[in-house]
């Protein structure tokens, strides 16, 4: 497991936070995200990121309790993938500090299926229709929040996946995170980036912070 960070993030009256994710890709990606509407945000995350190795929030709590004996003001949040599962988490009685948000979708990769940023993401012809064709014959609609929902997501994004398959080349997830604009986020992605945010004490401007649309 990550060490607890040397030094964590504070910002006016607040104490310290830490952010478990499950490995270095929802890092790279949370980042991306975070860039697009609050660069801040940004730039607070890299110094309190504990990468788990895994879905793993025993672990997480393990590793909060012993934070919270160094400093017993610190604050956490865990983000866990669903992964079809829909199993119980440990409570606030059992770490205080520590809240858990798991996404709403089955992996966080499924905040990607965005045809213009993937397209951007590997600088395509605007008039290379072939991601809009595999979205429209293969996947489900981008209004069917429901079976969005329980898309396996991360195979389309693997080596030698059904994107790569496509394309003949990579599709990568942080790339295609970095080429979101903050009005093709997902709501969900909106409500933890609002959730960092107030958990590092960033207090800029709430502007760009808001999607265009949610399904």
């Amino acid at each position: 497991m990550s060490r607890i960070p040397a030094r964590s993030s504070r910002s006016g009256e607040r104490g310290a936070f830490l952010l478990y994710v499950e490995g270095p890709r929802d890092q790279g990606l949370l980042e991306a995200w975070a860039r697009a509407v609050s660069p801040p945000l940004a730039r607070a995350l890299p110094p309190v990121t504990v990468i788990l190795g895994g879905r793993q929030p025993a672990r997480a709590l393990e590793h909060f309790r012993a934070a919270r004996e160094r400093d017993a003001t610190e604050q956490g949040l865990c983000v866990l993938d669903r992964d079809g599962r829909d199993e119980a988490l440990p409570s606030a009685a059992d770490a205080p500090g520590l809240e858990f948000f798991t996404w709403g979708r089955r992996h966080i990769e499924s905040y990607l299926l965005v045809p213009d940023a993937i397209r951007r993401s590997l600088r395509l012809r605007a008039d290379d229709s072939r991601i809009e064709r595999f979205f429209r014959s293969e996947l489900p609609a981008t209004d069917d929040e429901r079976a969005l929902r329980n898309l396996p997501a991360k195979p389309l994004f693997a080596v030698h996946g059904r994107l790569e398959r496509l394309l003949g080349r990579p599709v990568r997830p942080t790339h295609v995170a970095r080429a979101m604009h903050a009005g093709e986020l997902h709501a969900d992605v909106h409500a933890l980036l609002g959730r960092l945010r107030s958990g590092l004490g960033i207090l800029e401007a709430e502007a760009v912070m808001r999607p265009q649309r949610s399904t």
